[in-house]
């Protein structure tokens, strides 16, 4: 790791564990691993700049446990919260805007389109997280959404395809195999 990832990464795990204090959340266990460990594999199978993109898996989410702006806007809130503390360390700037855009393009392919490989393993790494933290789905569905035992079944298997048909074509083709046995093991017989 390069002395900005661990500085980085030092600085979200502090926001990240008064976070898990105050909103019993931890961002860290139960998302940003994950996101950040598939960035890394994808970076690398990609030949992607591997700092970039850790950088920007760690800072992708960073806005939610600022509690800072809208839920639904956070690429936006967190791309800014990036460069500050980017800046801060004296990141080069051009760099910066590489993590910015990694940070701002990681959601939804159609409203943002992606013009880097950095930013695809971002973004298909933050959807990675889904497949690998399948309870966290489940929890959505029960204790947030409030939906029933069928209804919490079909939003979880929904959103496990809407996510996959979001990733890249080349990171769908590495992940068939475990999507497709997620989606038998945990769906097989149920009539949805």
């Amino acid at each position: 790791m390069s002395k900005i990832v661990d500085q980085i990464k030092k600085e979200l795990l502090e926001v990240v564990n008064q976070y898990k204090i105050t909103d019993n959340y931890d961002f860290w266990n139960e998302h940003i691993k994950y996101v950040v460990d598939n960035a890394i594999i994808l970076a690398k199978k990609c030949g992607a700049d591997t700092e970039i993109v850790e950088l920007g898996a760690l800072l992708h989410d960073i806005s939610l446990p600022y509690n800072y702006g809208l839920r639904e806007e956070h690429h936006i809130y967190s791309a800014e919260i990036a460069e500050k503390l980017l800046k801060k360390y004296k990141y080069p700037e051009e760099k910066i805007t590489r993590v910015k855009k990694c940070v701002f393009n990681h959601r939804n392919r159609q409203k943002t389109p992606r013009t880097s490989i950095e930013e695809e393993c971002v973004a298909d790494a933050d959807i990675l997280s889904h497949l690998e933290n399948i309870p966290m789905l489940f929890s959505k569905a029960y204790i947030v959404l409030k939906l029933s035992h069928a209804d919490g079944a079909k939003y979880v298997k929904e959103k496990l395809k809407e996510d996959y048909n979001d990733l890249t074509p080349s990171t769908q083709l590495l992940y068939k195999k475990d999507y497709d046995n997620v989606i038998n093991v945990l769906f097989k017989g149920v009539n949805l």
